[in-house]
């Protein structure tokens, strides 16, 4: 079942589906997350949080490139759970895992490489 609990049209970049909804959230992201797409993501990702959540997974592995909007983004993300709501991201592609990497994000975020590309981000 996907439901999506924003009902706006997605942009030609990105789409983004809310699944397994509150208290166990998952957002499944598609495309690309730039300054342009990047509100999108963030509207569900608020959207999620004004709902009480037990976790929240942000799944980027659809993702095939992601910029400072996108980590700007993540990074509220995790400011506004802080240690009340865990949060996952899992992501697999080089796009985002580097982004991640360099910005000290995928510490952070504790973040998890899945999918095909799993173990090859040297």
């Amino acid at each position: 079942m996907t439901a999506s609990p924003i009902h706006r049209p997605t942009t030609d970049l990105l789409t983004v589906e809310v699944s397994e909804p509150a208290p166990t959230a998952r957002l499944t992201v598609v495309g690309e997350i730039d300054s342009s797409s990047a509100p999108l993501l963030r509207e569900h990702i608020d959207t999620l949080l004004d709902s009480p959540l037990s976790e929240l997974t942000i799944d980027l592995s659809g993702v095939t490139f992601l910029d400072s909007a996108g980590l700007c983004v993540l990074a509220a993300a995790h400011r506004r759970v802080g240690s009340d709501v865990p949060l996952r991201v899992l992501a697999s592609s080089r796009a985002v895992i580097r982004p991640l990497q360099i910005t000290g994000l995928w510490q952070l975020l504790h973040a998890e490489q899945v999918g095909e590309t799993a173990g090859s981000t040297a």
